[in-house]
């Protein structure tokens, strides 16, 4: 295993999940926010899942995000 090369798809990897998510994650909220399912307030529980099925990985990060 070469590990630069490892250690810089995952740097790539996250990369793109860390964009993506931000955009869906803002997408959602403003949506909601003109539909007038949200007030802009509110704290919303977030949770990302990550897994690796080949190396038997399923990990849960939770949190809070603050809309004020």
């Amino acid at each position: 295993m070469n590990e630069d090369t490892f250690n810089m798809e995952i740097r790539k990897y996250l990369k793109t999940v860390g964009i993506t998510s931000q955009r869906e994650i803002e997408q959602a909220v403003y949506k909601a926010l003109e539909s007038g399912k949200l007030e802009g307030s509110e704290m919303l529980a977030v949770k990302m899942t990550l897994e690796v099925p080949g190396v038997g990985i399923c990990h849960c990060i939770e949190g809070t995000l603050a809309l004020e």
